[in-house]
């Protein structure tokens, strides 16, 4: 009955791998994002709170400044899916 129960596991295991292969997992903030707090929340941020403290001070991580790589400025409304240099914090 172990066996039957791994193996089913096993194959539940390998469709779900199937079934996730070739869809984007998209976080509410790009991965590249930084500020203060975010060094300071335990888990991926859902909200701009998590991110911004009162003085609103936030960064690219790949460009270590205030703009992205596109130019514009790195801000959690900003910062999002849609925007030619985002990159999902859920992806590697």
């Amino acid at each position: 009955m172990e066996d039957e129960k791994s193996y089913h596991s096993g194959q539940v295991a390998e469709s779900l791998k199937e079934a996730r292969a070739g869809v984007s997992l998209e976080s509410p903030f790009c991965g590249s994002l930084r500020s203060k707090k975010f060094f300071m929340t335990n888990g991926l941020a859902t909200n701009a709170g998590q991110y911004l403290d009162s003085t609103e001070h936030c960064w690219c991580r790949e460009t270590q400044l205030v703009v992205g790589p596109d130019g514009a400025r790195a801000h959690p409304s900003r910062c999002v899916p849609g925007r030619s240099c985002y990159g999902s914090a859920l992806e590697g």
